[in-house]
């Protein structure tokens, strides 16, 4: 893929990531209250607005305040600067690898920017499962960085695809022959 297609694919990619995300807080910030729950689809959906200081599903949501900047906010701007660099610049990377990073990259942005914005807070409502078997609280950017991440895994481990034979001389070129030894020539009678 040449350089400017990608730039505009990857750019695309963190843009719906990013604006899919925030637009989806920000309507979830104004129409949820927070700690009431709302249960959809036979309560396979639930929506619940929480202010999440952790990381995904609140891990390192008890850690000191400054470790919490330093890795969620600090430490993920230099690590999100990498991959977005790495997507659009790795001329390596084809676009079975750079799109699951941009994916990667527009979800930890838009978390990113909650973190800035909220003071160190990430707004999580979406739930789903089955009666008690569900998951964490979490958003738009955390399906896609997990989504970037499964692709790249999937990646990884899918198999590679066999080395083409080499061609075999076309029908109807006639094989080639040996060289044919020679036969003696006789020779002249030698002049005394």
């Amino acid at each position: 893929m040449r350089s400017i297609p990608r730039f505009f694919v990857v750019m695309i990619t963190l843009c719906c990531c990013v604006g899919c995300d925030q637009v989806s807080k920000s309507a979830a910030r104004a129409l949820l209250a927070s700690g009431v729950t709302e249960s959809l689809f036979a309560d396979s959906l639930r929506l619940q607005l929480v202010e999440n200081t952790g990381a995904f599903l609140s891990l390192g949501d008890s850690l000191p305040e400054h470790v919490r900047f330093t890795l969620f906010t600090a430490a993920a701007a230099v690590l999100l600067i990498g991959l977005v660099c790495a997507a659009l610049f790795a001329s390596r990377l084809g676009p079975a690898r750079f799109v699951p990073l941009a994916l990667v990259a527009g979800g930890g942005i838009s978390n990113l920017i909650d973190r800035l914005v909220f003071h160190g807070h990430v707004t999580d409502f979406l739930n789903v499962g089955i009666g008690s078997f569900r998951t964490g609280i979490f958003n738009l950017a955390d399906m896609a960085i997990l989504g970037g991440a499964l692709l790249l895994i999937l990646r990884r481990h899918a198999p590679t695809p066999a080395a083409p034979r080499p061609s075999a001389p076309p029908p109807s070129a006639p094989p080639p022959s040996a060289p044919q030894p020679s036969a003696p020539q006789p020779s002249a009678p030698a002049k005394t």
